[in-house]
């Protein structure tokens, strides 16, 4: 009932505050994104809670590992319980350069415990495209634990999945060039108000018409010749342009933990709403009478006293919120009648249950 009753009050107070966002958090710029990586490797020195021997992937690597420094080793004679098989992933941001370091994802593929202690040895970080990007190796950070003695264990966080700050070194960069004539804007939702509001603030910044809407979720910019050669400067200045976004009338239930959030549009034509429950108890019980058994069985009823009011149309969210819950529901009652409205086609707007 606590989250409930939070996530209402923010509700109420996101209506009342007309906030400004920039334009930089609600678009991505065309051709300046992150890029996947990811690479297989070993971890080594853990203390016991590696892979076990029948970890037949983890025993092969280390053996072509040991093969490649000159080490003849024999797969059978192998024991890996204190090497562990990972894969390692990290994001590539843009503009990386070579010799720049990136934090790295280690996560366990086979049957590890633990990586605590370990060290990741050098592994390449490579795209979809087969090209490597970086090398990774260092320390492990888990954060966590996985201890047993005797049959008795405990386990805190998640101990096969740990990360490298700084771990890995960037050796190639990502070719791409920026297109110094236009500035091509993607929102990360579509809305056309707030495509809009942009064109229209980017406009009035820029003291002329140099943004036009190329499609419903895309602002096109048209870079002015004097700023051709400020262009990341330009840039800067249309990414902090400051608007007041529209809000989406959208209703988000989470059904496993009782959470709703409403948006301040969100609108419901007149409706009248009844909500009760009916409880059915049955109960057996057996007698025992001169080695005779008798079973009897009791049914019990009780009906709520549901109230049936009135909701009008046109309805504000926090008046909505208040006459709900004039009539006592709770947050489980409050998903429920929510559906209802939908259903009956009174609510105006997004439904989405998660």
């Amino acid at each position: 009932m606590k989250r409930f009753i939070l996530v209402l009050l923010a509700v109420l107070f996101a209506q009342n505050a007309h906030s400004l966002v920039k334009v930089r958090d609600i678009t991505n710029v065309e051709g300046i994104r992150d890029n996947q990586l990811i690479g297989y490797g070993l971890v080594v020195g853990l203390n016991g809670t590696g892979d076990k021997s029948g970890s037949s992937f983890t025993i092969q690597s280390l053996a072509n590992m040991m093969e490649r420094m000159g080490v003849s080793v024999s797969k059978d004679s192998m024991k890996v319980k204190n090497v562990a098989a990972v894969m390692v992933t990290a994001r590539l941001m843009p503009f990386a350069r070579t010799g720049s370091r990136m934090d790295v994802i280690v996560s366990s593929v086979g049957d590890s415990k633990s990586l605590e202690g370990g060290t990741l040895l050098m592994t390449p970080l490579s795209a979809s495209n087969g090209t490597v990007y970086a090398v990774a190796q260092g320390a492990i950070s888990v954060g966590g634990m996985n201890v047993s003695s005797s049959g008795a264990g405990a386990v805190k966080n998640h101990p096969t999945v740990g990360t490298i700050p700084n771990g890995a070194i960037i050796e190639q960069e990502v070719q791409f060039e920026m297109d110094r004539k236009n500035i091509v804007l993607n929102f990360k939702e579509n809305n056309l108000a707030n495509l809009v509001k942009a064109r229209n603030a980017i406009n009035t910044a820029a003291g002329t018409a140099v943004a036009d809407i190329s499609s419903p979720s895309t602002i096109t910019i048209t870079v002015p010749e004097a700023q051709k050669a400020n262009y990341f400067a330009f840039m800067d200045k249309v990414l902090n342009t400051e608007i007041e976004p529209a809000d989406l009338a959208r209703v988000i239930i989470d059904e496993r933990t009782g959470t709703i959030v409403m948006g301040a549009d969100v609108r419901i034509n007149t409706v009248a709403v009844s909500h009760g429950g009916l409880t059915i108890t049955i109960k057996s019980t057996v007698e025992t009478e001169q080695e005779k058994k008798t079973e009897q069985t009791a049914i019990g009823v009780k009906e709520e006293n549901a109230q049936l009011m009135i909701i009008p149309e046109a309805l504000s969210i926090s008046d909505l919120v208040k006459a709900l819950n004039s009539v006592g529901v709770t947050p489980r009652d409050m998903i429920s009648i929510l559906q209802a409205i939908k259903a009956a086609g009174a609510l105006h707007g997004e439904l989405q249950v998660i």
